[in-house]
């Protein structure tokens, strides 16, 4: 007689998700991520009041919104490294902190565009929180669903809706730079629940700032940087660069091209979760695959379609889901290959990745400004993320013969291979 076996529902799953980890942390790690990023692409949500305000011009426009994106990525690998010495919860609230206090210099001092500028840096330090807050969510939770957990804390990057859906209409009634003020006032809720609600993970280890920045030295830790310059920063580049492009594109009012913006960027982070449970079941690298192929066609499609406010919305809706998509499998592998210093290995591979966010806005402001056309940006970044493409098939060889299963799966307890060293780690235990 065969035996039947009971078939698992989507809510018994849920269910044992949750009960596999600390959920309140997993919150805390998601408001606190979702708050930081809508204060990060601030000056983007803004960028048609402060372009009017001061009369940019195209180059200009680009390097205002590029600011805030280099800035944080630059500083993700030190607020990393802090977390692995004062825990992942007190570098959070030391970080929000600081950004109150950022938020409240912006709606008092900011009146000339070189202010502007510097209130770019300023918002930087809201940039740094990704690898901190993924590794804080994910840190209570078993292997087997680390990118689920890294996918919801991800998830946070649904603060650009924030951004892009409160920010104009209270620039329009109260100024925008009043609107530094209100963000201030807002961050007190991710603090209040990070103070409360969360708790640090136990997979933490003490080990010396050498250990730290081995993954500076390993070909591993640079080919992901090279592949979140195209998932994570098409994400930031172009969340901070649209309220911008639909306004000057197709002449739609400062809301609306907000409200456009947060439709393309609801589906980037609402997908994002879906990218790493894919991720958890048919690999990361089969995952980052078919994002890349697809944010190639859309991207290159989006500067075909300039002339159609419907065409564009709806490839920049499937570019974002495929750029949201191709973040959470990556960050479903980086716990794989680093899995005792993931909160610093995924700083670094933000803080690399997200300078790649820059690139997005002034390629589009010198495309437009020396051919008249945002086209040429577009093609740019979509032969880029072929090229990624391209590296992805040759490493992932190699990562599937030593610390993956085929496609980027998770491999069974006990059945990892060694894991390769730098060679500034000889000697050393590394994750």
């Amino acid at each position: 007689m065969a035996v039947v076996r009971p078939q698992s529902s989507p809510a018994s799953g849920a269910r044992a998700f949750l009960a596999s980890g600390h959920w309140p942390t997993l919150l805390a790690s998601f408001l606190y991520f979702d708050f930081c990023f809508a204060i990060w692409v601030l000056n983007g949500a803004m960028g048609p009041f402060i372009s009017e305000t001061f009369h940019l011009s195209a180059a200009q426009k680009g390097f205002m919104l590029s600011v805030p994106i280099l800035a944080g990525a630059l500083m993700r690998f030190p607020l990393g490294v802090l977390s692995q010495y004062i825990g992942r919860k007190n570098a959070a609230l030391v970080e929000m902190g600081l950004i109150v206090a950022a938020l409240a210099f912006g709606y008092l001092a900011v009146d000339t565009y070189d202010e502007v500028i510097l209130m770019g840096v300023l918002l930087g330090i809201a940039g740094a929180s990704f690898g901190v807050a993924l590794s804080l969510g994910s840190g209570w939770f078993p292997p087997r669903y680390k990118g689920l957990a890294m996918g919801l804390a991800g998830a946070g990057n649904s603060g650009t809706v924030l951004a892009v859906l409160f920010a104009p209409p209270l620039a329009m009634r109260f100024g925008w730079q009043a609107v530094y003020g209100f963000a201030a006032l807002t961050m007190l809720l991710p603090m209040a629940v990070m103070w409360f609600a969360a708790k640090e993970p136990p997979d933490r280890e003490h080990q010396s700032f050498r250990q730290h920045i081995a993954c500076l030295f390993e070909k591993d830790g640079w080919a992901f940087s090279l592949l979140y310059v195209v998932t994570f920063g098409g994400f930031i580049g172009l969340a901070s660069f649209l309220p911008t492009y639909f306004y000057d594109q197709f002449k739609v009012t400062k809301v609306e091209a907000g409200q456009l913006t947060m439709l393309a960027t609801l589906m980037g982070s609402a997908v994002r979760v879906v990218g790493g449970w894919i991720s958890d079941r048919v690999g990361g690298v089969t995952t980052l695959s078919g994002v890349l192929v697809a944010v190639a066609a859309t991207l290159t499609l989006c500067g075909m379609s300039a002339g159609s406010l419907a065409a564009s919305t709806l490839l920049f809706m499937l570019c974002f889901a495929g750029l949201g998509a191709g973040n959470g499998a990556l960050f479903q592998l980086v716990p794989l290959r680093w899995p005792l210093t993931t909160a610093v290995a995924g700083s670094m591979i933000g803080e690399v990745g997200a300078l790649g966010g820059g690139f997005i806005p002034n390629a589009m402001g010198l495309s437009k400004q020396y051919s008249g056309s945002y086209l040429w940006g577009f093609v740019s970044f979509a032969v880029l993320a072929l090229l990624m493409l391209v590296m992805l098939r040759v490493v992932q060889i190699r990562w599937t013969r030593t610390w993956a299963e085929r496609g980027g799966r998770a491999r069974p307890m006990g059945q990892h291979a060694p894991l390769p060293r730098a060679p500034s780690e000889r000697g050393l235990r590394h994750g």
